[in-house]
């Protein structure tokens, strides 16, 4: 039995821009299956339709068409028993101002009827590093405490199936480091994950498999592995002071003074760097890498993608 099962999803809303009556797809026949034990990663840029696709998930949006089942338990026809099977940590800070850290956990746990839970809601503390912080107000925490509470409110419950929307978005690098550790431990354990991310370094280092949307549709759906062999070349790095000329520019891309380049070969590397020293810049802390998941996300995303690309991509699910 899969974990998660996307079957044919697609959503439509009235369109904000077009003639009255007209509609917007968010998600085109999004077909996907993440299996129990896997920790997999859900891509993709601002708008590709990932949040509402979690929504869905999680029941709190209807799809307009297909199925989606969570441990075999339908979200819409069954949607407590498949509500129970699920912890999701939400993209949006969301707390109740009115109860101390340790009174939302207990909160949370009736909701799901479970009671008298107190050694797992400390042992949830302890791995979140929030042990010290367990009477303090919600209202009295940081913006990376409030985020450690919304990871144990979406465990206090034990869900098989964890579902992560941008978890560390805008937190520092030791919660990142402590939730990253807690979450592996909980996959080892068996339960399954399921992330979506911004920081593709963080989806390189903890998926086993990725799916990529674009504008609603799966483009690319594969083991990590196997996305990365797909890049096109090595790449070349390097530091600048000052602006590359346009046409140099248009094949860059650039980070502050870091200067990135496709690079497939020795040739291709000296072609660069010379028509840098044309352009009377200096090239400082050269280096040359392999592709990383990020170069594969901007290559794909670049690429002009129609529905077949969507239909293949979906067939490579239901092989998965």
């Amino acid at each position: 039995m899969s974990a998660i099962s996307f079957q044919s999803v697609s959503r439509t809303y009235p369109s904000p821009r077009g003639p009255r009556g007209s509609t917007f797809l968010a998600l085109d026949r999004v077909s996907l299956v993440v299996e129990e034990g896997e920790f997999f990663g859900l891509l993709g840029p601002n708008g590709a339709g990932k949040t509402t696709l979690i929504n869905i998930l999680a029941g709190l949006t209807r799809a307009s068409a297909g199925r989606v089942t969570v441990l075999g338990s339908d979200v819409q026809a069954d949607y407590a028993r498949a509500r129970r099977k699920l912890g999701v940590v939400p993209q949006e800070l969301v707390f109740d101002p009115f109860f101390n850290v340790r009174e939302a956990l207990r909160f949370q746990s009736g909701y799901f009827g479970i009671r008298n839970n107190d050694a797992w809601i400390d042992e949830l503390l302890e791995s979140l590093g929030l042990t010290d912080k367990a009477d303090a107000n919600m209202r009295q925490l940081s913006g990376g405490m409030k985020r450690r509470v919304l990871v144990a409110q979406a465990l206090v419950h034990r869900p098989p199936v964890i579902v992560l929307d941008e978890p560390t978005a805008g937190v520092d690098v030791e919660l990142r480091q402590t939730l990253w550790q807690f979450i592996a431990r909980l996959n080892r354990q068996g339960h399954t994950v399921l992330l979506t991310t911004h920081y593709l370094e963080e989806a390189e280092a903890l998926c086993g498999r990725i799916a990529m949307l674009k504008t609603g549709r799966v483009v690319a759906l594969d083991r990590t592995s196997e996305l990365l062999k797909t890049a096109s070349s090595n790449v070349l790095r390097f530091k600048i002071d000052g602006e590359l000329p346009g046409e140099l520019a248009a094949r860059a891309r650039v980070t502050g003074r870091f200067v990135q380049f496709p690079a497939h070969d020795a040739l291709e590397i000296e072609q660069y760097l010379a028509a840098v020293r044309q352009a009377g810049l200096t090239a400082h802390d050269v280096e040359i890498r392999r592709a990383d998941l990020e170069d594969v996300f901007l290559e794909l995303m670049s690429r002009r993608h129609d529905h077949g690309d969507a239909g293949e991509a979906a067939a490579g699910a239901a092989k998965s």
